[in-house]
């Protein structure tokens, strides 16, 4: 009498999956989050070192104005960019000596949410 086996399944496809998605989620790194007192001396600075360019009030000065109606239609990459690396021949200073990308990216969306207005 002939014994039926079944096939053997093979782990290959589920662990090339696996590896797949690590390597693409790799890609897209998540943005580590400021600590609540880094927050708040990310909000201080926006609210002061900012604000002496752009105006206490955000609405502009020196600096063009850092509301979120005048930031909404900016990519957080480019704000991003600008933040980080200045822009020449204008005022606008680098500040990477100072804050990392993730922080730049708070900042960012703080300006456009409006955070730092409260």
């Amino acid at each position: 009498m002939a014994r039926c086996s079944s096939p053997k399944r093979s782990n290959a496809l589920p662990r090339a999956v696996a590896i797949a998605l690590l390597i693409i989620m790799s890609a897209f790194p998540v943005a580590a989050e400021p600590s609540s007192d880094r927050q708040v001396e990310l909000l201080y600075f926006l609210k002061h070192d900012c604000g002496s360019c752009h105006g206490l009030t955000r609405k502009g000065g020196l600096g063009s104005p850092l509301l979120p109606e005048t930031m909404a239609g900016r990519s957080d990459d480019d704000l991003t960019a600008i933040i980080l690396d200045g822009m020449p021949g204008t005022p606008m200073p680098p500040w990477r000596a100072l804050f990392t990308e993730d922080e730049v990216r708070w900042m960012v969306r703080a300006i456009k949410q409006g955070t730092w207005r409260k």
